[in-house]
């Protein structure tokens, strides 16, 4: 049961290009965003769709698969967990963030889908 405590797992497409940053200690990080949709019928049984942003993080090795083969448009699927951070802005307000931290990225789609 542990193991679904703080569990995402997510089917999306890249709003855009990977953001890729290497790090002094020699780590690498991606950071992107991934749109899910969501399908339903409204009160008049006319089809809507819901779409929802995640900020989706990755570490090491898979920020190097990210880095390859991510772009903007690829469908992808997400395995990892929600993490939250805050921080202080320049004029002095406390800002949060929550982001999925990928521990997994299954590539989707096409091949030629950069």
């Amino acid at each position: 049961m542990s193991s679904i405590k703080n569990h995402v797992q997510l089917i999306g497409n890249v709003g855009q290009d990977p953001t890729i940053t290497n790090l002094e200690s020699g780590k690498k990080v991606a950071r992107f965003s991934v749109a899910t949709n969501e399908n339903y019928k409204d009160s008049k049984g006319e089809k809507q769709t819901n779409t929802n942003w995640h900020t989706v993080v990755a570490w090491g090795k898979t920020a190097e698969i990210v880095e390859n083969y991510v772009g903007k448009g690829k469908e992808v699927g997400i395995v990892g967990k929600l993490k939250t951070r805050t921080y202080t802005t320049d004029d002095g307000n406390q800002r949060y963030v929550t982001e999925v931290v990928a521990d997994e990225i299954l590539l989707l789609g096409s091949k030629d889908n950069k």
